[in-house]
Order: C-alpha cells, then structure tokens, then sequence
C-alpha cells in the first residue's frame, strides 16, 4: 500500500509563492506516473502538474508559473508555485500511479 501525505499548503497574497511536498512511503523510483490535481468548491478535481514517462504536463492555467518535480532519494513529489492567483484557491492532492493523499490547502487573497 502507497501512503501519501502533502505538506506546504497555507495562506498567501496574491504573487506569492508555496511549495508543496509530497510525502511517499516507499521508493519513488517503482512509479512512472504522479501528479498533483487541485479541487475547489463546488469543482471537479482536475490536473495542474504530472510527470509521466515522456516528460512534465501542466494544465494551461498554470505554465510558467508552476513546476513539479520529483525527489526519488528523499520520496517526495513536489509543486513549486510562483505567482499564485486567485483562482488558484482549491484544495491541491497528491497522486502516485492511482493513489491519493489526504490533500492540502492553498488560499490564496487578493
């Protein structure tokens, strides 16, 4: 069984910056396909960063404001996003090859 937990969501102004962290019990390395995906109220989850085989995805909404990375050493799946908006008020989650986690808050205030 993979246990995810996410880490690194809060309260920032608008052009603020978080990161989030993915935590991954076992190795990272057995896994092609993660990504993280955000859910506001009244929303469906939808994608905002994955890494698969071929490369980095990003939902349009947010190219060249976040990255995702993965660490296979330290097990962790990672979102850096830079100049947050508004509308990227959502509950941000975790997900390894079908696996989620807990998920975390980000809000973020005009």
């Amino acid at each position: 069984q993979v246990l995810l937990v996410e880490s690194g969501g809060g309260l920032v102004q608008a052009g603020g910056s978080l990161r989030l962290s993915c935590e991954v019990s076992g190795s990272l390395v057995r896994y092609s396909h993660m990504g993280w995906l955000r859910q506001a109220p009244g929303e469906e989850r939808n994608l905002v960063a994955g890494i698969t085989r071929l490369g980095t995805i990003y939902a349009d909404s947010v190219k060249g404001r976040f990255t995702v990375s993965r660490d296979n050493a330290k097990h962790t799946l990672d979102l850096q996003m830079n100049n947050l908006r508004p509308e990227d008020n959502a509950v941000y989650y975790c997900n390894v090859s079908g696996h989620w986690g807990p998920g975390t808050e980000v809000t973020v205030s005009s």
